[in-house]
């Protein structure tokens, strides 16, 4: 008989026609009371699938007695148990994957989008305003600053790529990097101040919860622009909506948020704002690369044989999200 796993979220579709090829597959997501669900298919449930995203705590851990593995499309970043699931001997796995190059390339993208105003004026074009006004021009990237918060793979790839657009490029982060060539600013405001783009990189951490907060969205000023590519967390999200009503920065684009996938409604009603869901990794490149990782994890451990990709606990550099 096929082992029974409980899937945590949705995933890209391919993967879970494979995982229902290989396994009963329980989908938490789409039970209308998730707590009865899971009581309902405890006691047959031997191995979890979930994203890095949604995760899996200890409170769950706990009510699966027959709990083997826990498999992450993804990497947990803090939202999976660790020490839980050591405790009771169930290993954890991920699907390591180079993401800086593609979460660059969208940082990059959104500030292009952002400062020329792709998206508003594509709405423009397609509510027909273009047949009674012009339309708001942009600013161009050539001869401006970019001030990367979090200069590590995420911040390089995206510093490289829009000094290809013209801008010229300084960065903060907790200490100077010797192999960087360009200038390190010392504390946030401060590089905000002397940007007109501010792109923040840098992964969340206690020390980054709204690291970005209404001093730092001040300092970069009523033509400055705002990129978060990082963590909604290290974004004070209100602060942010507000210097955005008042216009005292011109705009923003966000691939994250406090609540996701909530996104508040000021937000959404502002021409000024390029919103995203979270889709800094979201390729068709990584997301097979990553089931292929998954079902890889989840067969050898069902065939008796060591998983390939365990989750190793390691030190935290500030630098980048991935």
């Amino acid at each position: 008989m096929k082992p029974e796993i409980l899937l945590t979220a949705p995933i890209y579709a391919p993967v879970l026609s494979a995982l229902e090829h290989d396994f009963i597959v329980h989908k938490l997501w789409q039970a209308a009371d998730r707590e009865k669900f899971l009581g309902d298919v405890a006691g047959a449930v031997r191995a979890v699938v979930t994203t890095g995203l949604v995760g899996f705590q200890g409170r769950y851990i706990d009510r699966l007695p027959k709990l083997e593995l826990i498999a992450c499309f993804g990497n947990p970043r803090g939202t999976v148990d660790l020490a839980g699931a050591e405790k009771r001997g169930i290993p954890v796995t991920n699907t390591p994957d180079g993401i800086s190059p593609a979460v660059a390339e969208l940082a990059a993208g959104m500030a292009v989008a952002l400062m020329r105003r792709i998206c508003e004026n594509d709405r423009f074009v397609r509510a027909g305003r273009w047949l009674q006004t012009a339309p708001r021009p942009g600013t161009t990237l050539i001869g401006k600053t970019c001030g990367i918060v979090g200069l590590g793979q995420i911040g390089r790839g995206t510093a490289a790529r829009l000094e290809a657009f013209g801008m010229k490029v300084g960065y903060h982060g907790p200490r100077r990097k010797d192999d960087a060539g360009y200038p390190y600013f010392e504390d946030v405001e401060s590089l905000a101040r002397a940007s007109d783009c501010l792109i923040v990189a840098c992964p969340e951490r206690p020390e980054t919860r709204g690291l970005i907060d209404a001093r730092v969205l001040d300092a970069l000023g009523s033509d400055g622009f705002v990129v978060n590519v990082a963590r909604g967390s290290v974004v004070d999200e209100q602060a942010l909506i507000a210097a955005l009503r008042d216009k005292r920065i011109a705009g923003a684009a966000l691939d994250v948020y406090w609540d996701e996938p909530r996104v508040p409604s000021e937000l959404v009603g502002m021409d000024n704002v390029v919103l995203l869901p979270h889709i800094g990794s979201t390729t068709r490149e990584i997301r097979e690369e990553r089931g292929r990782k998954l079902l890889a994890n989840l067969r050898a451990h069902f065939a008796g044989q060591p998983v390939l990709n365990p989750v190793v606990q390691r030190g935290r550099g500030y630098g980048n999200r991935d």
